[in-house]
């Protein structure tokens, strides 16, 4: 019994030393080696908790272009951001995972005859994403949001929608989760946006 405490508080000691050592070095002048100036590993918030399931709704269609900007001439609107990664219920990165994204114009109306703010692409070796497209528009009975399917390789898709915080149309939408809200912030004239999506694997 002795012996499992004495190992614990070494553990302990030892903990502590690493994880003070680059402040140490740091307050005293001397050089942090590169190991040391890492960002430290961001917490996994909720790993446990899968993306919830939206209904696809009437206005998806299949085999979009594939491309990170949805921005093209003639588009008009709040030019937007959206990136964060898709990664497992076991806060691991999921890579080459497609995400299909759809969403209505500035005005809410969607193309049902092309390809117009409609695209996919595969998530990087690290899971992460980014989509460069508008703040969609508001159209009756729903608040804004931008759908997507994500799809791990080999697994179902999962279809989704993420919604944007402090649009007052948020509590009217029947269909709106906070679950789904996205972290936002103004970047200029733009909008920077994260939002990471969280698959059920096992």
């Amino acid at each position: 019994m002795n012996r499992d405490k004495d190992f614990l508080e070494v553990r302990r000691n030892f903990l502590r030393t690493w994880v003070s050592l680059p402040l140490a070095l740091a307050s005293s002048g001397m050089a942090v080696p590169a190991w040391a100036q890492a960002a430290p590993t961001p917490e996994c918030v909720d790993h446990d908790d899968p993306t919830p399931r939206q209904m696809e709704g009437p206005f998806f269609k299949p085999r979009t272009p594939q491309r990170n900007s949805l921005l093209e001439p003639g588009i008009n609107g709040i030019r937007l951001v959206l990136s964060g990664l898709v990664r497992s219920t076991a806060c691991k990165p999921v890579p080459g995972a497609l995400l299909d994204f759809w969403q209505g114009d500035d005005r809410g109306d969607y193309d049902n005859r092309g390809f117009r703010l409609r695209g996919h692409q595969f998530s990087e070796s690290d899971g992460r994403y980014r989509l460069e497209t508008i703040v969609p528009g508001l159209y009756p009975g729903r608040t804004r949001h931008i759908h997507v399917k994500v799809q791990a390789p080999n697994r179902p898709a999962l279809a989704t929608q993420v919604y944007f915080p402090g649009v007052a149309q948020n509590e009217d939408d029947f269909l709106f989760r906070r679950e789904l809200l996205m972290e936002l912030r103004d970047a200029g004239s733009a909008r920077d946006a994260r939002f990471d999506f969280v698959l059920r694997l096992g």
